[in-house]
């Protein structure tokens, strides 16, 4: 059962031993990251430093001329990657026999949200979500496209990753995050992700909703929540809060701009790389979910990605909708936390690696070698020894 580990360029570069390390894992494979989000991150075997600062969601390597004179554009990183980070830290991995694929984060960016705000998702309450481009918009689909393009593509990768191609929503993690104090559940979390930009508010049009009586509707379905009522769980609660003929139109209309930018984005990958190359999308299999791993429907993406990334930290109950689907040969690979930490179950890999294959995972993926303690690596070197 093949596994890869995610990587950041940070955890190599400037540390000649994490190739050989990373390697001695037992994994065959590195996950790299090419285009991240903003985050404060720990590198606790490092000669050089411990904690790492990307301020800014940044391409990890430089950009080429197809972004002249436009407006939106990637942004280079600061000194946590200088150059080509990416570059640099991928020919170190393959020299130590790991085969290298690119990390890629999508519709996740603070910065971009903060200088150009009307890319953003805006909320039923008018609220700008400044971390969550608004992915029906047209100049910002464009630029997704792109992105996914240059940044999977880079020299010497394998295949790629693509993480938040698609909706996201309040789900964010942000600095000193202050929005887990009403508990929102599974619909309420959707009713706070629709989006009213004025792309939006047309797109509901055509589904023959009015955005102004809808945004009305959200707000007076969200009112129990805060007072407190726990909402049904699943789409049957969304349904319940906000009328089955108005939450019906709102899915189709963000399941279809989902659905066409995952496909433009992965025909412009494959156009731009080499025989061979591999495409995986982080995935939810429930359409309406929103996020890193946004939902989407199983049987389609497998028909237009050659695989699947799924959270598995709640168990690997995800990975069941996956299997059987798509084409002969589509990768299920099931994502574990590995660092204690952080909520991981280094431990019980082996176990867990073994129920997902059950239920029919074809590989594994480590998060992450290089935000592991030292007992963690032990761990999962020895579970994949096992497996």
């Amino acid at each position: 059962m093949k596994a890869s580990t995610f990587v950041y360029p940070w955890d190599v570069n400037g540390d000649p031993e994490a190739p050989g390390r990373i390697a001695a894992l037992g994994v065959r494979q590195a996950t790299l990251a090419a285009a991240y989000h903003s985050t404060r991150a720990l590198t606790p075997r490092h000669p050089r430093h411990r904690i790492v600062t990307a301020e800014h969601a940044s391409v990890l390597y430089p950009t080429d001329d197809r972004w002249q004179g436009r407006e939106l554009r990637p942004y280079p990183a600061g000194d946590w990657a200088p150059g080509d980070a990416y570059g640099e830290a991928a020919a170190a991995l393959a020299d130590a026999g790991l085969e290298v694929h690119t990390w890629v984060v999508l519709a996740h960016n603070s910065r971009l949200g903060a200088e150009h705000p009307d890319t953003s998702v805006v909320n039923a309450y008018g609220d700008r979500y400044p971390w969550a481009p608004c992915i029906a918009q047209p100049a910002t689909r464009a630029y997704l496209v792109d992105l996914a393009a240059e940044a999977a593509v880079r020299p010497g990768a394998h295949g790629t990753e693509l993480e938040s191609l698609g909706w996201y929503g309040l789900q964010h993690l942000h600095a000193h995050d202050k929005t887990g104090g009403v508990p929102l559940g599974d619909a309420g979390m959707y009713l706070m992700a629709l989006c009213f930009c004025p792309t939006c508010k047309e797109g509901y049009g055509d589904q023959g909703l009015d955005a102004d009586e809808l945004a009305a509707a959200v707000r007076a379905a969200l009112e129990p929540l805060w007072q407190g009522t726990v909402a049904d769980e699943g789409w049957a609660g969304v349904e319940k809060l906000l009328g089955e003929s108005n939450a019906v139109a709102t899915r189709a209309w963000r399941d279809e701009t989902a659905r066409t930018l995952q496909e433009t984005a992965v025909r412009a990958v494959r156009a731009a790389a080499p025989d061979g190359f591999q495409i995986l999308l982080h995935a939810d299999p429930v359409t309406y979910h929103v996020g890193a791993n946004p939902g989407v429907d199983p049987e389609h993406i497998l028909s237009v990605a050659d695989g699947v990334v799924v959270p598995c930290a709640g168990g690997p109950g995800l990975l069941t909708p996956f299997a059987g689907q798509g084409r002969k040969g589509a990768v299920v690979a099931a994502n574990f936390g590995v660092v204690s930490g952080m909520g991981g179950s280094p431990g019980t890999l082996a176990s867990d690696a073994a129920r997902a294959r059950e239920l029919g995972a074809t590989e594994i993926r480590l998060y992450h070698a290089g935000l592991a303690s030292d007992g963690d690596l032990v761990a999962v070197r020895e579970a994949l020894a096992a497996l």
